[in-house]
């Protein structure tokens, strides 16, 4: 007997309880964005409204012209699409190759490598950033997206190796005995056999680690001083003077940022779902 017939008063709190408890939790995630969007909607003289006023002001899409029509945001836009690619590509690359080394053979030493990759993936940004800065200014690689790309390698290439290592081990070893009878070389038997299977993986390791690189301010910020991406350059928006923050404008920008990392994880919701899943639950 369960409970909705044993007790249907306190089966039916519990429901109401919960999906109380669920639209708060909703409510405190989106009401910033909505706020967000709100202020990115409304003129500069409409942001010091009462918040009843400032809801029901007129609609204007006049911040989002503005912050197309600023050369320094379109660049940011170009150089954040370009690091955040690059660095995922590469790391992809090299993590997958990593990984299926550290999830599928013995050798002495491979839970050191992956402790330190572990300990890599969660060293601070910031207990990093004067050698880098020293390397990437010898390597003369300062002010531009590749210094950027091999400095995003440091956060984005142990997560990625972390994550597929996980899941290359769970994948059976008959499809590579398989591949080997009919013929098929180990780099085939990891391009035209495991790659496929790994995909669901590969895409989420892949979009997380584009939304790190995507978001990233930190290096950003000290390895550019005019190529930079789109975070430090909302964060450097500027009125007309020192005492004007144009919020419109910077609220208008972040939507236009932040559109983009939905989409893809709308698009790729499943991959997302089976690529976190995977492994979870052995049979």
């Amino acid at each position: 007997m369960n409970l909705k017939t044993k007790n249907p008063a306190l089966y039916y709190l519990q429901r109401a309880a919960f999906y109380l408890l669920v639209l708060v939790i909703a409510f405190y995630l989106l009401a910033p964005f909505f706020w967000a969007v709100l202020t990115s909607l409304r003129s500069p003289g409409d942001l010091f409204l009462q918040p009843a006023q400032f809801i029901a002001a007129e609609t204007t899409f006049q911040n989002y012209t503005q912050v197309f029509a600023n050369p320094n945001f379109q660049r940011g836009l170009l150089y954040s699409l370009v690091v955040a690619v690059g660095s995922v590509l590469i790391s992809l690359l090299i993590g997958s190759f990593a990984a299926y080394a550290l999830g599928r053979f013995r050798f002495k030493g491979k839970q050191i490598i992956m402790y330190v990759i572990l300990a890599v993936s969660v060293f601070p940004q910031i207990a990093v950033l004067s050698g880098l800065y020293t390397l990437i200014s010898a390597l003369g690689l300062y002010n531009s997206p590749v210094g950027l790309i091999l400095t995003y390698l440091i956060f984005t290439i142990p997560f990625t190796v972390w994550v597929l290592t996980s899941f290359v081990r769970d994948i059976p070893g008959e499809l590579e005995e398989a591949a080997l009878v009919d013929g098929a070389s180990p780099l085939q038997t990891l391009f035209l056999v495991l790659f496929p299977v790994m995909m669901p993986a590969l895409v989420t390791t892949g979009l997380l680690a584009f939304i790190n690189a995507w978001n990233e301010y930190l290096f950003a910020l000290t390895f550019t001083s005019t190529n930079r991406t789109v975070p430090v350059v909302i964060a450097n928006y500027s009125g007309a003077t020192q005492f004007d923050q144009p919020w419109g404008q910077i609220m208008a920008a972040s939507i236009v940022v932040t559109i983009p990392l939905i989409i893809l994880v709308l698009v790729f919701q499943r991959n997302i779902v089976s690529g976190l899943t995977a492994g979870a639950v052995k049979g």
